[in-house]
Parts: C-alpha cells; sequence; structure tokens
C-alpha cells in the first residue's frame, strides 16, 4: 500500500466515524471508520518505515570499459 492510499483510507474512515450519522441494520459504521483509519495508519507506517529505505537504495555502476585516447604527433 502506497503512500496515497493510505492516507485516503485514513480520510475515509475518519468520515464514516465523525461526519455519517446514519443507521445500516447489523452493521456499526463508527466500528468500520475506526477500522478503516488503523489500517491507513498501519499501511502508512509500514511504507515509510519499511518499504521507504528499500526505494531509496541506488546503486553506482562504473562503466565497463575504460579507453584511453592518445592524440597521434606527426613528425
Amino acid at each position: 500500500m502506497g503512500i496515497g492510499a493510505s492516507i485516503f483510507m485514513i480520510v475515509l474512515g475518519a468520515i464514516f466515524t465523525f461526519a455519517l450519522d446514519f443507521d445500516v441494520a447489523g452493521i456499526d459504521i463508527d466500528v468500520i471508520g475506526w477500522i478503516f483509519m488503523i489500517g491507513g495508519v498501519l499501511g502508512l507506517l509500514f511504507t515509510a518505515l519499511i518499504w521507504g529505505p528499500r526505494n531509496r537504495a541506488r546503486t553506482v555502476s562504473e562503466p565497463a570499459e575504460y579507453r584511453r585516447v592518445e592524440e597521434r604527433t606527426e613528425i
């Protein structure tokens, strides 16, 4: 999960928990919102702490062949 998806889940969870006020038979919308927010925070932490450093590791490779160019001088 990327940073954008994690933030989207946090926002969606906050909307379900704090902004919506309706009842669905057998489903508590507040609990669904908290689950979305917790999942978004965990996804954000995993993205930043675990998968983030892997993307920043770069290797610099040297050219495979070096050529030496010498100028020819006329006598």
